[in-house]
């Protein structure tokens, strides 16, 4: 039996206990810790997509909300 490598599992929502799959990334950085440059990406699924964009948006974190390439959110 072999163990699946990183890229053979599916991306999950980083919202607490959620185990949906994820199909948006929300960018942000910390201005006081990271770089201007520097992004960190948390994943989210279509049900906390807003909530965690609100979460990093009312703390001036949030920088960029994009798709996730083969999430059914760019199909339309």
């Amino acid at each position: 039996m072999s163990t699946p490598s990183p890229a053979d599992e599916p991306l999950i929502c980083s919202a607490k206990g959620c185990r949906a799959p994820a199909v948006w990334a929300l960018q942000w950085n910390n201005p006081r810790l990271h770089d201007p440059d520097r992004r960190k990406t948390w994943l989210a699924c279509a049900a906390h997509r807003q909530t965690l964009g609100d979460f990093l948006d009312a703390r001036g974190f949030l920088r960029a909300v994009a798709p996730l390439p083969g999430s059914p959110t760019l199909e339309a």
